[in-house]
């Protein structure tokens, strides 16, 4: 990719503006990290000191208000200000990326979808766990026929924090779209979705666990996917013990891993894509997982599948191609709205105690 890099706006420097979002765009080819905003002293000095040659504002009103300089905007802020500044940027003339959930409903992600394609602008989806290292060995298993025909995927996203954390995420305001089901499910539903095809039936169980807790933090949602698939996938805070990250059964072969993706842990130690060469998203043998039929793979049963490397620089580079070259959008606004109805539905059944039909 030649040419002068596109300038990137990133709206927030949280957790995701600043762990996942700033050093991915730093690291891609063909982008520059040209402004971060944020109204926080502590994360301006932040930005500063880990970008030296950024720029800073106070607000989105103010990088909006210069709407001709940058080239992209990507909105890492709370989960309630996703629709309204996407909203603003794309009225504004600039092509978006939007942390997941992109909204709180399906109906406001289609809603943003139909704006982007009014103004001929790119609207894409920080759905990153397509990118995990275990989902793309999956991927290719799948793609080579390792396991027949899959009856059943478990995927759990469990993590042991029994006391809570407090801030938005964990908020019991609606208003902030806190919660695992919004915040964890929105990876795992999408991950099933893009595997096993669009869901027709949703079964969820949704609990607050710990004391003080405001909002779910123990989730099981079980779809029935159109191809016969049965997905049964969890997320967790409450997990003492953690299950296996996948296991994947079918009618050959059953694949089952554990652990997780080492990317993010790379990303919070400061770690970034290009520092370590080709280790970027590598894990040590120990931790492959095993395909086999009949045997337990904690007993060393079943043959070891070399996982492989996570990728989260794919999407970015994936970004950068589809405004300079016409390449595909890696993640569309409407490929999240189908995650979200499933998201929806799930907190409907888990309300109702039913079953929701899709």
């Amino acid at each position: 990719m030649t040419g002068t890099p596109l300038r990137v706006g990133l709206i927030g420097y949280g957790l995701a503006g600043s762990v996942f979002h700033a050093p991915l765009i730093a690291a891609t080819e063909g982008l520059v990290l040209d402004t971060v905003v944020t109204s926080n002293p502590e994360r301006q000095e932040q930005a500063r000191a880990e970008f030296p040659d950024v720029r800073v504002a106070v607000s989105a009103d103010e990088l909006l208000a210069r709407a001709d300089e940058p080239d992209l905007v990507v909105i890492a802020s709370p989960n309630k200000t996703h629709v309204p500044l996407a909203t603003a940027a794309l009225k504004a003339g600039l092509p978006v990326v939007v942390d997941k959930p992109v909204a709180g409903t399906a109906a406001e992600a289609r809603e943003l979808a139909a704006l982007a394609e009014e103004r001929g602008l790119l609207l894409s989806v920080f759905h990153n766990r397509r990118w995990d290292n275990d989902f793309l060995t999956l991927r290719k298993l799948l793609d080579e026929g390792e396991l027949g025909d899959v009856w059943r995927f478990e995927s759990r996203f469990e993590r042991w924090r029994p006391l809570p954390k407090g801030g938005w995420r964990e908020s019991g305001d609606p208003a902030e779209i806190g919660g695992l089901l919004y915040d964890l499910g929105s990876h795992v539903v999408d991950q099933a979705l893009v595997l096993f095809g669009p869901a027709r039936s949703v079964y969820a169980e949704a609990d607050v666990r710990r004391p003080g807790a405001q909002t779910d933090d123990d989730t099981f949602i079980a779809l029935t996917h159109a191809s016969g698939v049965r997905s049964h996938l969890y997320v967790s805070a409450t997990t003492a013990q953690l299950g296996p990250r996948f296991r994947v059964l079918g009618s050959k072969a059953g694949y089952v891993k554990y652990g997780l993706d080492p990317q993010e842990a790379a990303l919070r130690e400061g770690e970034r894509p290009g520092g370590t060469g080709a280790d970027w998203g590598t894990e040590p043998e120990e931790l492959w997982g095993r395909v086999g039929a009949g045997e337990s793979p904690l007993t060393g049963g079943g043959r070891p599948e070399r996982t492989l490397p996570g990728d989260y620089p794919a999407y970015y580079a994936a970004v950068a191609r589809a405004l300079t070259d016409g390449g595909p959008n890696p993640v569309t606004a409407v490929e999240a709205a189908a995650a979200l109805d499933v998201l929806e539905a799930a907190r409907r059944s888990a309300r109702d105690k039913v079953a929701v039909t899709l």
